[in-house]
């Protein structure tokens, strides 16, 4: 049974406590791990710290990366308004489309070497926060973006990267990954490095107010993607588990509300903060097979990432808790779900019900066919997420095979 929302708000102190209770007793690999992080700015009219921020780090020519829509809100004036308050010459680049592409970012950097740049802000969601990222890797770095594929493969260090969140739930604002879509394979590759960690991340709630509805439901779902895949990912730990845990806490309670009641400042807060802590979790527990076949749709068909993870989330949960089911019981109490007493398999269960649940709720369609995923793009689906880093940390080992029935089973 789920929690009404009202009495999860006031409970959910109470079911982060059970949660974390359940954690405890779970067996923890015995490992090193690190925990990269930005500085994290947060609240309600905190993009002036941008500012402040991009003196401090040497700037007097900052390349503000953003796109067409944020422009049309009126965000990137109010940055660019406090930037040259501040005494600075910003140069703005928004030559991008979703999903950013390969030669979109080349053509940024060749703006940012020509107008003479130094720190690099993005103002907007994941794929300008990614796109900014490409920039200054190949400012520092030259050749293609398409060279760096894979992890640890920047040798130089980067120009300055001060974020700001436009959506609540990429977490490219803190994290180490940059997604670029590969126009000649009709695919996303994933860059993974420390190097990518933005310096600073300014997150201001008052940005998300203008996302229209589907993409404010694609990066909600993507947030709490994020969430369950770090918290059974192979590489997650202590650190991460929390961030986890309470990001999925958070989505489930407060996504809803924000489609319902746009202008409700709590329930963005709450949802700005659980992409935040998403961020912080997958960035170092790194994701699982969602995330590695949702790249795959995302650059065949230059789809919203989120609306793809949320089709495939429910039957990658079936998937990896079939091997491990007792993960998904901290992430059930999480959402809400009363799974006192029941199997593990069980609470595997309630959990790929719920998501579904949330995804109907938010108007995400119940199939890959909806979104235009024929039956014979499955087999090329399934080689490429092979090839993702992303399924390196996915809890179940998993074969070609094993991939085209997912794809099968979501269409």
């Amino acid at each position: 049974m789920v929690l009404a929302p009202e009495t999860r708000r006031a409970g959910e102190a109470v079911l982060i406590a059970d949660h974390h209770s359940h954690v405890d007793s779970l067996p923890t690999p015995p490992r090193l791990s690190k925990f990269h992080a930005p500085e994290i700015v947060f609240g309600p009219h905190s993009l002036a710290e941008a500012a402040h921020a991009a003196v401090r780090l040497g700037a007097r020519r900052p390349f503000v990366v953003t796109d067409p829509g944020l422009m049309s809100a009126g965000w990137p004036g109010e940055l660019l308004g406090e930037l040259r308050g501040a005494g600075l010459a910003p140069v703005v680049w928004q030559d991008l489309t979703p999903n950013p592409k390969d030669h979109e970012i080349e053509a940024g950097h060749a703006e940012y070497v020509a107008a003479g740049c130094d720190v690099v802000l993005g103002i907007g969601g994941g794929s300008v926060i990614d796109a900014a990222k490409g920039v200054a890797l190949l400012a520092a770095n030259g050749g293609r973006i398409l060279d760096y594929e894979g992890i640890d493969r920047i040798a130089h260090p980067i120009p300055p990267l001060i974020m700001m969140p436009s959506t609540s739930g990429t977490g490219a604002d803190v994290s180490q990954f940059c997604i670029v879509t590969d126009t000649e394979r009709h695919t996303k590759i994933t860059i993974m490095g420390r190097a990518l960690v933005p310096d600073v991340s300014v997150i201001d709630p008052r940005l998300l107010v203008t996302m229209p509805d589907w993409l404010n439901a694609a990066t909600g779902l993507d947030a709490l993607t994020h969430g369950i895949e770090a918290f059974v990912s192979l590489a997650r730990g202590p650190l991460t588990d929390h961030h986890a845990l309470h990001a999925v806490s958070l989505v489930n309670a407060n996504l809803a509300r924000t489609m319902h009641r746009p202008e409700d400042t709590g329930a963005r807060s709450r949802m700005a903060q659980a992409a935040l802590e998403a961020g912080l979790a997958f960035t170092n527990a790194i994701l699982g097979a969602t995330h590695a076949m949702s790249h795959q749709v995302g650059g065949m068909l230059d789809l919203p990432h989120g609306v793809v993870n949320g089709v495939l989330l429910p039957h990658v949960i079936r998937y990896n808790g079939a091997e491990s089911p007792e993960r998904f019981v901290p992430i059930a109490q999480a959402m809400g779900l009363d799974v006192a007493g029941v199997p593990a398999e069980e609470a595997v269960e309630q959990v790929a019900v719920e998501v579904r649940r949330l995804a109907d709720e938010v108007g995400v369609p119940s199939g890959l066919g909806k979104l235009g995923v024929r039956i014979e793009d499955v087999p090329r689906l399934a080689e490429l997420t092979l090839g993702d880093a992303c399924l390196t940390t996915n809890p179940r080992a998993t074969e070609k095979a094993d991939v085209e029935t997912l794809f099968k089973a979501a269409l």
